[in-house]
């Protein structure tokens, strides 16, 4: 059925950027909200940010850093991520969700992000 499929994860160094990408595949429908989602080991996964529609939100510690955009032609959401930081390490997860005729969410597999000298 619906799949989510991210690439774009890579090694930088710190102050580095990178831009994500998460295709959805299998809707034939737009969904409600794309975002991402990261999860760092020892810590519990946390919102990075989200779009629905025109409107956006992010966590705080990334505003001003990440901006989250998304083609609807393509059914593609993308995070793109500048002067990154150590703390930036984590796997980013995908995440789609729709509404209609109920809520529902998808999530993708993964993709590693490290941010090291």
């Amino acid at each position: 059925q619906v799949q989510l499929a991210e690439s774009g994860g890579d090694l930088v160094q710190p102050g580095g950027s990178l831009r994500l990408s998460c295709a959805a595949t299998g809707s034939t429908g737009r969904f409600y909200a794309m975002g991402w989602y990261r999860q760092a080991p020892g810590k519990q996964r946390e919102l990075v940010g989200a779009i629905t529609g025109g409107s956006t939100n992010y966590a705080d510690s990334v505003k001003g850093r990440f901006t989250i955009s998304r083609d609807y032609a393509k059914n593609t959401v993308y995070l793109q991520m500048n002067s990154l930081i150590p703390e930036d390490t984590a796997v980013y997860i995908c995440n789609a969700q729709a509404r209609i005729p109920y809520t529902r969410n998808y999530w993708g597999q993964g993709t590693q992000v490290t941010v090291s000298s």
